[in-house]
Order: structure tokens, then C-alpha cells, then sequence
């Protein structure tokens, strides 16, 4: 028990440490309690330690060699695990899988995402299935004892209960009992411990660390995000609304067990529920985030918008708490102010994001959000600003991880290529973002968007056969998301196309279903004009909020535990597609063989 004790007090004192931003000192520590756990011939806690400190390191980030090497010591402790053991160990299981994805979300690797969630989505259904199994088996146990407690019950019917109270009792034990202490290292307090174990708890580690990263019901909904950061881009958009219903669903019950109900907010906490109440309002503003994605790239505005004041809302009721999702909240705005064809409102609000937040890849992409929106307004002066804002981020962009900061800026780049007529260049950057985009992130709306600019590239240089093979695609994708700005984008330039060939009837059957859509976004943009919230999301103004008092502030801003430090990605993908305001702006490049096509 000594070892295991000094093991407890290694991983207390790297919690500690990791509280105070000493991330060098925590992860020697976590490292000398995995030396303890090796000397120990216990894989499970070797594993508790190698895990912590992937986490570490994916929270600090220095040096992707370290993260790396982290990552493959945790594929090599668990690998060397039994099988049996693999699925006794179901805590371990999801904080690994977690963090592989986490891994994987960073470094734009989707390809070798899906392995990862397929494996705790059946692992999650497996431990629902489980805990209903228990559920079942309690509802019967206490039937049985209430039938017990009656006085009139015959003997034979008695012994009959009786038996079959045993039978149950059994039954339940060898579902719950974990089985995850080493053989040598238990004694009756910790055996006693395991028998005692929560059916909603998962487990990292034993008596005496108790180690849990998150309660189970947060692990759960954090799968359910997972599955629709990863769904989204590639335009899954029906498995995407079923698992932000349920992981919301999920994560309001257990605000309101933490005292969260309409009308409450920060002042009101405890202080002893301010860092769960943190943990599931961050998730909830993930959904809500990716919710409002979803319905832009679908052109439901409406719904959209009611998600969006959702995120104001919960903001403005927990501002020091959510005070990371400010600069999201900011590009979101400008996210929907594009949509709908408001340019110069969504410039600001993705410049005010931008300021708002410290995250360099965050910056970056709100700086070539803006700049496409300046592009979209189309005069000389925006232009400028365009270039002011896209340039230095086009400078540094290799320095970022991954692809996804890459692909933003060689597809504004681009654009702002073609508006300076300097349409071979342009070729080049799309055509490498393009790639890039399509071999690492496989978001399908970048896809389409790309390749309907390299449509109209391919007419503006006189490839007419390649354009209409590109345009084909493009709006074979925008079709599949159901993205109504971009299939009208892509209408409008395969009516050039057929127009330049004098193919008459393709142009007359496109120009027609090119109506029809034009008349749908129309009404949803009269929709959205219409609704109370419009003008409150795109004004140019702050929102105001009331912050905590300072000591209260600092309880609130804490990280509690580097278990709780939800280190999730921002969302990936361009700004939504481009509205049909800025159509001909963006893919009329020969205007002055064929003139202005305005919508």
C-alpha cells in the first residue's frame, strides 16, 4: 500500500502543479508516479500516469515530438493489456480514446479519427445497455423486498423470494463490482472500496487516488460531440442534429441538478458547483457552436439564430465562467451577418473575435474571415482592408498545426487573387488548398466552395471542359449538404459556361432551377430580416455583460484540475458559404468581355 499511496500523492501533486501552469514540474512528477506503477507490475495505474500526461502535454504543446512519444507509451501500455481487462478498464478506455481524438482534431488527421469514435461510440452503448441491465435488476430487487415486508406472506412463497433476491443480489454484484485492483495490492479497505464503486463513475485509478477525469454523464456528451465535430464538416448533418439534441438534453438535467435552472446565474453558484457547472456549460456552448454551423451551411437562419441568442444568453448569465466563448460568440455573428449578405457587419464582428481572443490559430481565422467578407463588398477600399488582414496571416501560415488555418488562407488568398485579376496565381493557391483540404480536414462545404472558385477560374481562362467537370462537382456536393448560397453560386456560374458554349437548352433548364432556388434563399433571407434577433446579431456593438467580484472571479477562471480542462478544438471550416449578394462578385472575373451578371 505504500506505493500506492506515494502514487496518490504523485498524482495530487501534478494536479497541483498543473494549477499553477507548472507543466514541467507536473509532468516529472506524473512521470516518477509511472516508474512507481511500473516497479509495481501495474499496468492499469501505469496507464493512469501515461494518460495524465498526454493530457499535459496536449494542454501545453511545446514540442509535437513530446506529444508524440506521449501518445505512443499509452498505445503501448494499453496494448499490453488483456482483453478482459481492456473492457474492465472502461474509465481508462474513454480518457485515452478521448485524447487520441483530441490528438487527432488538433493535427487535422480526420482520417484517423473515425477508428477512435466508432470505438467509444459501442463502448458508451454497450455501458448504457449495462447500466439499464442494473437498473432492471434494482426495480426487481426492491419488488421483491417490498413483497418480502408483508407480514401475510406464506413460508413456501418466502423461500421462493428469497432465493431469488440472492440470485439477483449476485447478479448485480458481478456487473458492478470493477475488478480493476492488482492481484497483491488489495486489502479489505480497498476491496471493500471496489465493491462500493459508483455505476456512474469511471474510474482512472484505484483506492486510494479515486481518479475520475469527468463524471460519466459529461464523458458521454462529450462523445456525442465528438461524433458531430467529426460528422459535420463531411455534411452528416441528421446523425449531427440526433447527437446535439441528446448531448444537450443530457447536459441540462445535470445543470439543473447543480441548481442551474432559467433565471440563475454566476452570482447565484455555490462556489463548490462553479467548476462542474464550467465543465458542462463549455459543452453545451460546443453543441449550441456547432449547432449554429449546421443550420447556416443549410441556410436555416432562423434556427441558426435561435441557437446563437441561446449562446448570447447562457454568456451573458456566466460571463467569467464562459468568458473563453466571448470571441466565439463574435465570430459566430459575423458568421451569420455573412450569410445573409450583411458584409460590412460581419467584417467587424470577426475583427472583434479576433481581438478578443489570445489563441493564434483563432486570430488567424478570424482575420481571413473578415477579409473574405471585405472581398464580398467588392469596392477598391474593401479590398485593401481584405489585403491588410489576409496578408500577414498568409506570411506565417505554415507555422500553425495542422491544415485547417492553411486551407482558410490559400481559399481567401485565392479570392482576393482573382480580384486583382491575377487569375494563375489564384490557380495555384487554390489549387493547393483544394488538396489540402480534400486529403486532411474532408470538409465537404470548403470542398465545394473551392472547387466552384476553380470552376469559375477555369471559364475565366477558356477551359471550358475542365469548368464544367469542376462546376459538376461542386454542385453535386453543395447539393448533398443541402447548401442553398453555394448551389446558387455554382448556378450562376455553369450559366456562364453554357451561355460562352451557346448550349441554349442547358442554360434555360439551369437559369430555371437557378430561379427556384434563388426564390428559396429569398424567403429565408425575408425570414431572417424579419425576426426579432436579426438586428440584435449583426449591430456593430459589444455585449455587455456583469462580471463576478474579483475573488469569486478568480475561483471561476481556476482550472480545478487538469481533468476538467476541456482542451476541444475550435469549430473547422470557412465562414458560411458565400450568399448570393456576392455570386457575381466572386466568379464574374472576365467582366469586361461578359459584363455584370447581379442577381
Amino acid at each position: 500500500m505504500a506505493k500506492l499511496w506515494y502514487c496518490n500523492f504523485s498524482s495530487q501533486l501534478s494536479t497541483a502543479l498543473i494549477i499553477e501552469g507548472d507543466y514541467q514540474n507536473s509532468l516529472a512528477t506524473l512521470e516518477q508516479g509511472y516508474k512507481c506503477a511500473a516497479e509495481m507490475c501495474y499496468p492499469e495505474l501505469q496507464m493512469f500516469f501515461a494518460t495524465s500526461k498526454l493530457h499535459v502535454h496536449l494542454m501545453q504543446w511545446d514540442d509535437v515530438d513530446m506529444v508524440e512519444r506521449a501518445l505512443a507509451r499509452c498505445d503501448e501500455v494499453w496494448n499490453s493489456f488483456e482483453l478482459n481487462k481492456t473492457q474492465q478498464c472502461l474509465g481508462l478506455l474513454f480518457y485515452n480514446e478521448l485524447l487520441h481524438i483530441f490528438y487527432r482534431f488538433r493535427i487535422c488527421d480526420y482520417k484517423n479519427i473515425a477508428q477512435h469514435i466508432d470505438k467509444l461510440d459501442a463502448a458508451m452503448k454497450a455501458d448504457l445497455q449495462k447500466t439499464e441491465h442494473v437498473q432492471k435488476l434494482t426495480s426487481e430487487l426492491n419488488t421483491i423486498n417490498q413483497t418480502l415486508s408483508d407480514p401475510a406472506m406464506k413460508q413456501r412463497d418466502c423461500s421462493m423470494l428469497i432465493e431469488k433476491r440472492a440470485l439477483l443480489k449476485q447478479q448485480l454484484v458481478t456487473i458492478t463490482t470493477s475488478n480493476s485492483v492488482a492481484q497483491g495490492y488489495t486489502d479489505s479497505t480497498s476491496v471493500e472500496y471496489e465493491r462500493r464503486l459508483s455505476a456512474d463513475k469511471l474510474e482512472l485509478a484505484p483506492y486510494p487516488i479515486d481518479g475520475e477525469w469527468l463524471p460519466k454523464n459529461a464523458v458521454y456528451a462529450l462523445v456525442d460531440l465528438t461524433v458531430v465535430m467529426f460528422g459535420r464538416p463531411k455534411g452528416h448533418f441528421k446523425e449531427c442534429t440526433k447527437r446535439i439534441q441528446s448531448g444537450t438534453q443530457v447536459i441540462k438535467v445535470e445543470l439543473s441538478k447543480l441548481g442551474i435552472t432559467d433565471g440563475v446565474r454566476e452570482v447565484d453558484l455555490q462556489h463548490s458547483a462553479i467548476w462542474m457547472a464550467g465543465v458542462y456549460l463549455m459543452l453545451l456552448m460546443q453543441f449550441l457552436e456547432n449547432k449554429v454551423a449546421v443550420d447556416l451551411t443549410r441556410a436555416d437562419f432562423i434556427e441558426a439564430q435561435e441557437a446563437l441568442v441561446q449562446m448570447r444568453g447562457w454568456y451573458i448569465r456566466f460571463p467569467t465562467i464562459l468568458h473563453a466563448c466571448e470571441s466565439i460568440i463574435e465570430m459566430l455573428r459575423g458568421q451569420y451577418s455573412h450569410s445573409v449578405g450583411c458584409f460590412d457587419e460581419a467584417a467587424f464582428h470577426f475583427v472583434e473575435a479576433a481581438k478578443l481572443t489570445e489563441s493564434k490559430s483563432i486570430q488567424a481565422t478570424c482575420q481571413v474571415y473578415a477579409a473574405v467578407s471585405y472581398i464580398c463588398i467588392g469596392d477598391a477600399e474593401s479590398s485593401s482592408q481584405a489585403l491588410d488582414l489576409i496578408g500577414p496571416v498568409y506570411r506565417v501560415m505554415d507555422s500553425f498545426i495542422g491544415a485547417r488555418e492553411k486551407t482558410s488562407v490559400l481559399f481567401g488568398y485565392g479570392l482576393l487573387l482573382m480580384k486583382q485579376q491575377n487569375l494563375q496565381e489564384a490557380r495555384i493557391r487554390l489549387a493547393t488548398g483544394l488538396q489540402l483540404t480534400h486529403s486532411n480536414l474532408g470538409n465537404l462545404q470548403l470542398v465545394s466552395q473551392y472547387l466552384t472558385v476553380l470552376g469559375s477560374l477555369a471559364l475565366a481562362l477558356h477551359d471550358t471542359v475542365q469548368a464544367r467537370e469542376i462546376l459538376r462537382s461542386a454542385l453535386t456536393l453543395a447539393k448533398k449538404l443541402n447548401d442553398v448560397p453555394t448551389q446558387i453560386w455554382v448556378l450562376s456560374v455553369l450559366s456562364a459556361l453554357y451561355q460562352e458554349l451557346g448550349e441554349r437548352g442547358n442554360e434555360m433548364e439551369n437559369a430555371e432551377y437557378q430561379r427556384k432556388k434563388i426564390d428559396d434563399l429569398h424567403k429565408r433571407f425575408a425570414d431572417a430580416y424579419a425576426s426579432i434577433h436579426h438586428t440584435a446579431l449583426i449591430n456593430k456593438d459589444k455585449i455587455e455583460v456583469h462580471q463576478l467580484q474579483e475573488s469569486d472571479s478568480k475561483r471561476a477562471m481556476a482550472s480545478q484540475s487538469m481533468k476538467v480542462d476541456l482542451d476541444i478544438p475550435e469549430s473547422i471550416g470557412l465562414a458560411s458559404s458565400t450568399p448570393v449578394k456576392s455570386s457575381s462578385r466572386l466568379v464574374d472575373l472576365d467582366s469586361g468581355r461578359r459584363g455584370k451578371r447581379k442577381i
